[in-house]
């Protein structure tokens, strides 16, 4: 399990969101009353750090900061709810791996729930966070934004951050985005978003490491979990990969795919174990993507008792996914994706097996499937890849060498 990666704090102060003049009837702004709050966390500095404790309620209020050593703890029936309207969102400069913002050039808004240079912080206990992301949505749709979208929550440069039990619904962009973080767990958290939503991934460790996923339940338009490290030139200048994340005990349900490599990776992925997944109306069971340009090394990665049913694609290893920052890239920045494994796979109702599509001048090497069962169109296309294949079927493609014991 996750336990033992990030300590929990307890908190011998705590204050509440309405001492600082905080109403929760989901119509009065607590902007003043969380930045306030949050403030005399950040100056007073208790010993052990305080707990903030938001009661039931429907809290509406703007983005804010949290700050280190604090809990944010939301009680059963607690709501923190964004405002939806957009004029005076914040603009924060973009992630230097990703050299611009991720849909369009320049900043990008500040997540709804953001922290940036903070540790020991923990977000918990049974209520929701609501990003109500249907007007940014729209105005994607309508290709009237200006900058790219806001994430629901995002750490950035951050250390020893614990999310469990809480509801995120509704993100405008990306929901948990931890980003050149160490020591996080995200566990016992339900992530909602209809499926037509667009690009609200559940949980994306980006150019992190010690990152736990456990026991959690994604249902988004999007990713259910996606790691990655970085954009093209900007991932590679940065340099900074994604290392030791685990995965396990996820559901879910996603047009995209269930768990992803990508296509962001061009610090690298490394050592990274996704195990116990069920998946139900997926688009993509799993999916490793990179692109031309990318560079990056994605290597050792291991992804096994996955159920999935009602699928349109097992699984899909591709070296062609995903757009250009710019056209600064460098065309000869091949990625390398060597020492996948994919074991322990049953699939009900897979409209097509799977893909395996390396690159001529940049193979996929050391692909290698085990005890693999997807049921429905049997249909395989692999190229430029070289790996083995145990028990697998449909029959996979020649490129993997059939092994026996």
């Amino acid at each position: 399990t996750c336990s033992g990666i990030v300590p929990l704090s307890y908190r011998n102060d705590k204050i509440s969101i309405t001492d600082f003049g905080g109403v929760g009837d989901g119509r009065t702004l607590n902007t003043k009353a969380f930045r306030a709050a949050i403030y005399r966390i950040q100056h007073l500095r208790r010993r052990g750090g305080t707990l903030l404790y938001i009661p039931p309620g429907v809290y509406l209020t703007e983005s804010f900061n949290l700050t280190s050593h604090m809990t944010l703890y939301l009680a059963r029936g607690a709501v923190i709810k964004a405002v939806q309207y957009t004029g005076n969102w914040p603009l924060i400069a973009p992630l230097p791996s990703y050299g611009r913002g991720r849909e369009l050039p320049g900043g990008r808004y500040m997540s709804f729930i953001h922290a940036d240079g903070v540790r020991d912080v923990v977000i918990t206990e049974n209520g929701t966070i609501d990003g109500q992301g249907d007007v940014w949505w729209n105005m994607w749709r309508q290709r009237t934004l200006q900058f790219t979208r806001p994430n629901l929550i995002e750490f950035k440069n951050s250390r020893s951050i614990l999310i469990s039990n809480v509801i995120f619904r509704n993100s405008p962009f990306w929901n948990i985005h931890p980003v050149y973080c160490s020591n996080v767990v995200i566990r016992y958290v339900t992530i909602l978003a209809p499926t037509d939503s667009p690009n609200t991934d559940g949980i994306d460790p980006d150019s992190s490491s010690n990152v736990c996923i456990e026991d959690s339940y994604i249902s988004t338009g999007d990713d259910l979990v996606a790691v990655k490290s970085g954009w093209d030139e900007y991932g590679i200048a940065y340099g900074r990969p994604s290392f030791g994340i685990t995965i396990r005990r996820i559901t879910g349900s996603s047009p995209f795919a269930g768990i992803a490599i990508g296509s962001e990776t061009s610090g690298g992925v490394l050592n990274v174990l996704a195990e116990h997944i069920n998946l139900f109306d997926m688009g993509v069971g799993i999916n490793v993507k990179t692109n031309i340009g990318r560079g990056g090394v994605i290597e050792n990665i291991t992804i096994s008792d996955v159920y999935m049913e009602n699928v349109r694609t097992g699984l899909k290893i591709a070296g062609d996914t995903g757009d250009h920052p710019d056209d600064k890239f460098n065309p000869n920045a091949l990625p390398v994706v060597k020492g996948i494994t994919i074991k322990n796979v049953w699939g009900v109702k897979v409209q097509r097996a799977g893909s395996i599509l390396g690159l001529k001048d940049s193979p996929f090497t050391g692909i290698c499937l085990a005890n693999v069962n997807l049921h429905g169109d049997p249909t395989w296309k692999c190229s430029d890849v070289s790996g083995a294949a145990l028990k697998v079927s449909p029959w996979p493609c020649s490129e993997l060498a059939s092994t026996y014991y």
